[in-house]
């Protein structure tokens, strides 16, 4: 089974403006994209799994923490299962790829954060490959602002 992998990017800035960009990004594999945006920084979108579809994100604008889980069963899976769990912002270009058999999860941390997600497979395909799970199934905690 494939691991979650982080895919750095990088910021180049000038007179003129900025570039933000991820060159190691070949979109090998991606059959669709989709942008998600939330109302309000409340707002938890979690956990949706795959057993058969990966997931690249990127953040366009704003910040977000990212949880990822692998999924053991699709009716009741671990809830001992370790969660990975990452910070991804426009000020720091990187995508996560979530490799099939994960489940993930997003918290916006800023108003009008804005993610594009990078699917491996066709809507039609995703359909039958889709499995839910409620936001505090692995505890809210990875959901929370760490106070430091």
């Amino acid at each position: 089974m494939q691991e979650v992998k982080v895919i750095e990017g990088g910021l180049a800035v000038d007179d003129r403006g900025s570039i933000a960009f991820a060159n190691t990004f070949d979109f090998a594999g991606v059959k669709r994209f989709y942008k998600i945006t939330n109302h309000t920084t409340e707002v938890i979108r979690a956990w949706h799994g795959h057993l058969k579809e990966g997931k690249y994100v990127y953040v366009v604008r704003g910040a977000i923490v990212l949880g990822a889980v692998r999924i053991d069963d699709t009716k009741s899976p671990s809830r001992q299962a370790p969660v990975q769990r990452f910070v991804l912002s426009e000020k720091k270009p990187v995508l996560v790829f979530i490799p099939p058999g994960y489940a993930n999860g997003f918290r916006c941390l800023v108003p009008d954060t804005h993610i594009m997600f990078f699917s491996t497979s066709s809507l039609e395909e995703s359909k039958g490959d889709d499995h839910r799970f409620a936001a505090d199934y692995w505890g809210a905690q990875i959901w929370q602002v760490e106070n430091r």
